[in-house]
């Protein structure tokens, strides 16, 4: 899997000044280096693009690397509101996505996101993308309120579906959620309101579209 990933990114990114000062800024600050890959960042450029998404719902900031690729994507008309459990992450994050242009169209709410979450559906919130990568526990719960707040047709991205390679592969490294994750694919399959589909680049995003 890493092999593949690295050929990927390889052949199919160029270098971006801008998402390595991010990925700098996240090691700097002493956070945790798990933003998406090049190619997943990419990809959630091209789908929010290609979906003409405008409001978007991103739970789990880190340091803005996904939320710039989010707003890559929508450019200059749509709006992002990103869900992050630590202040000084959304503060990072919110200076990163304004040296990309886009600091005037990004919300940022902290704490808990399942208290958000239910915050955005009492005001009657709606969005026409989802992106979720926040604490794996929680997937299944995510889930569901973002169905609850999409907009018919949304899509749903959720992030390290393939826990390292571990829920295909028993040779590899468990990881603490491997079995989460296992269960939350085969929930997000089986869901009677979504189509989805597992994409194998990064750790994994399952595409869910709302029916």
């Amino acid at each position: 899997m890493k092999q593949t990933n690295s050929y990927i990114d390889s052949v199919f990114n160029s270098e971006d000044a801008l998402l390595e000062e991010v990925v700098t800024s996240i090691k700097e600050n002493g956070m945790p280096a798990i933003s998406v890959s090049p190619s997943s960042g990419k990809f959630l450029t091209m789908l929010t693009s290609i979906s003409q998404a405008k409001n978007v719902l991103e739970i789990g900031a880190l340091g803005g690397y996904s939320g710039i690729c989010l707003a890559r994507g929508f450019g200059e008309e749509g709006n992002l509101t990103s869900l992050e459990l630590e202040e000084r992450y959304a503060k990072l994050a919110h200076r990163n996505v304004t040296k990309a242009g886009f600091g005037n169209q990004v919300t940022y709410m902290t704490g808990p996101a399942l208290q958000s979450l239910e915050k955005l559906l009492e005001d009657n919130k709606k969005f026409d993308f989802f992106f979720i990568d926040a604490d794996k526990e929680n997937y299944e719960n995510y889930l569901e309120y973002c169905i609850k707040l999409a907009e018919p047709g949304a899509l749903i991205l959720s992030d390290n579906v393939l826990a390292g390679g571990s829920v295909v592969d028993d040779s590899a490294e468990p990881k603490g959620y491997t079995e989460v994750m296992r269960k939350f694919n085969k929930t997000v399959a089986e869901h009677p309101k979504l189509e989805s589909l597992l994409i194998p680049i990064g750790d994994g995003l399952t595409l869910s579209r709302v029916k």
